[in-house]
């Protein structure tokens, strides 16, 4: 019976060794955290021309004392994709019940090889690995240019770029403190999603030319994009030295020209546009905000998904012979243009007041589908003021203002546009804009380079 006994104990201590070489190791000793990796995007920066082909890696850590079983490594494009992976010595699209001890790192290496001769092959090509541990997916995003051009990822620029291939912004082109960037004419400059020019107390001159202009707009050139916006964010000055922009076509962003506070001496204009057309951003076409102060001339602001013309917690405006108009697809479309000298932050429940001591619309033509086309929302605090004066524009509203810093406007008169769907905004003889600018203010020349009536001048950007 003892040895019996004694047998039995052997046969049940060998069942709990085998139970927990599998099961209990499993189930109590495998760490129950996640992976940590080098990076969380791997950026190709090589330039392809013809047919490309590099290898990048990275390495995920596993930084639990306890060894941890990723279920699954995935990459997303499959077989399909140009990337291609290879995990631990391992090739293929797709790995599973794989082990890293803990403290451990594993390299994973990426190649990826384009063939880029059909030109409507987007400018950037992206992938991701998935990985899949302990019920939870992590991702690691892949990105390759994709064609011949000036590629900026997270980078500090100054100089003159040059105008011989496209510049593609992924994440941001940055102008630092102090130092300017020239963009000269003829320039394509295409952002990646969520991408941005940012130009951080420095100084940006865009200087397109009739006919020449620098264009602005997303890095998808298959033609379904034509006509989608929130590609990309645009452009962002922060408190920057003065600027100018002449000759510019600005499409298919999220807000097209954003300018935030003001210089140190703020005697100057953030920022000089002329000649320039901003259309289909999802938001704003031109927001200005907290100080900053923009001068804008003969340019078309239309068909964004807000407003065409935002100031908020106050800053200053002086618009002459623009357009300024609605016709926006989004379905937050607002007044074409929106002037408050106040900001309500909903987190922090305080209240930001700023003074506006030009407000000035001259000339141009506030227009588009809703009943009103300009809302203006102001609240009066000691030590800040508003200013406004507008002169001499076609504007839609209803009811009519009877303040008195309109002056001479023509109100709720349809200008007669060619053909809004496709941004003609052109107009007949019979429009009511026709010769009715003031001469006093005019300039000498429309967008397009024709001479002004001197004496009858035409509203807007454009003379009939």
């Amino acid at each position: 019976m003892t040895m019996f006994k004694n047998l039995f104990l052997v046969f049940s201590l060998a069942l709990v060794s085998v139970f927990c070489s599998t099961s209990c190791k499993k189930e109590f000793f495998l760490s129950k955290g996640n992976l940590s990796f080098s990076t969380d995007t791997l950026v190709f920066d090589t330039v392809f021309t013809t047919i490309g082909s590099t290898t990048k890696h990275f390495k995920l850590y596993n930084k639990e004392k306890r060894t941890v079983k990723i279920d699954k490594v995935e990459l997303v494009g499959g077989s399909s994709s140009p990337f291609r992976i290879n995990l631990d010595g391992l090739k293929g699209t797709t790995f599973e019940n794989l082990t890293l001890e803990g403290g451990d790192s594993l390299f994973a290496f990426v190649e990826v090889t384009l063939n880029i001769n059909n030109q409507a092959f987007p400018l950037v090509v992206e992938d991701s690995i998935r990985f899949v541990t302990n019920g939870k997916e992590q991702y690691v995003h892949l990105a390759v240019w994709g064609q011949d051009a000036y590629f900026h990822y997270k980078d500090l620029n100054e100089g003159v770029w040059l105008a011989d291939k496209p510049h593609v912004i992924f994440g941001y082109a940055a102008v630092d403190s102090a130092k300017t960037l020239t963009i000269p004419a003829d320039t394509k400059i295409h952002l990646h999603k969520n991408a941005i020019l940012y130009v951080y107390k420095g100084t940006l001159n865009i200087n397109g030319t009739k006919d020449h202009e620098v264009v602005f707009m997303g890095d998808r050139l298959e033609s379904a994009y034509d006509d989608v916006s929130g590609q990309y964010y645009g452009i962002y000055f922060h408190q920057a030295k003065p600027s100018s922009i002449n000759y510019a076509i600005i499409k298919n962003g999220t807000a097209g020209i954003h300018l935030y506070g003001a210089e140190n001496s703020g005697a100057n204009y953030t920022l000089t546009l002329t000649n320039s057309i901003i259309n289909n951003q999802a938001r704003y076409g031109l927001f200005v905000y907290s100080g900053a102060k923009l001068k804008a001339e003969n340019c078309i602001i239309a068909k964004n998904g807000t407003h065409a013309v935002m100031l908020l917690e106050g800053g200053d405006i002086n618009l002459n012979h623009c357009d300024l108009l609605g016709y926006g697809a989004g379905t937050n479309q607002a007044p074409a243009v929106g002037l408050s000298n106040f900001y309500l932050n909903n987190y922090t429940q305080t209240l930001n007041i700023g003074s506006i001591n030009e407000g000035t619309i001259t000339n141009s033509v506030i227009w588009g589908q809703q009943t009103v086309e300009i809302a203006i929302n102001t609240k009066p605090y000691t030590g800040t003021q508003t200013n406004f004066q507008f002169k001499n524009n076609l504007i839609k509203t209803d009811p009519i203002p009877s303040d008195s810093y309109f002056l001479n406007c023509i109100w709720n008169k349809d200008p007669l546009f060619t053909k809004t769907q496709d941004y003609d905004f052109t107009f007949p003889n019979n429009s009511p804009l026709n010769n009715a600018a003031d001469p006093s203010l005019t300039l000498a020349t429309d967008m397009k380079g024709n001479t002004r009536n001197p004496v009858n001048p035409d509203i807007g950007a454009l003379e009939n």
